[in-house]
């Protein structure tokens, strides 16, 4: 199994100063904003067949 993957930068903020929370599985603290946040990996997308897809051309 790999590693939990960790954020880059702050979705509020922007700063890189990011540790992992207490908190949970997926949380995450902003040292530069003290903001909290949690990351949850909600699924895989079904792909759509290319037929499915809206064109930008003519009708």
């Amino acid at each position: 199994m790999s590693e939990r993957a960790a954020p880059f930068y702050c979705p509020y903020c922007g700063d890189e100063d990011l540790r992992p929370s207490e908190e949970g599985h997926g949380a995450w603290e902003c040292h530069a904003c003290s903001r909290a946040f949690q990351l949850k990996f909600l699924g895989l997308l079904a792909r759509r067949p290319a037929a499915d897809t809206p064109q930008g051309g003519a009708s």
